[in-house]
């Protein structure tokens, strides 16, 4: 075999390699991008009785702002009962130091 024969040898060979090793790159690219890919996430659970709940906190919370409503009323009411006991005792007590 002369130096010729030799080279067209090797350059087939290198050749056939490299197309071998591109085979191999894909192949380990495509298992790569399989591995990589992230399963679905699962279901939101179901919930159930989502109107009953909704509601059920809307009425309470009618209740809730009713009953501050009320006590605020009742604070106001006894605030201006008070102030008049205030100033009628007042009164009183001036009428008493001037002697009438």
């Amino acid at each position: 075999m002369s130096d010729l024969e030799k080279a067209a040898r090797e350059a087939v060979d290198a050749a056939d390699n490299s197309q071998q090793l591109a085979l191999i790159m894909a192949a380990l690219q495509a298992q790569q991008l399989t591995q990589q890919q992230t399963p679905p996430p699962p279901p939101a659970p179901r919930q159930s009785g989502g109107a009953a709940k909704w509601i059920g906190i809307g009425v309470g919370g009618s209740v809730f702002l009713l009953t501050v409503a009320l006590s605020a009323i009742a604070v106001a009411i006894s605030a201006v009962a008070l102030t008049v006991c205030l100033l009628v005792l007042r009164s009183m007590w001036t009428d008493m130091k001037k002697g009438r």
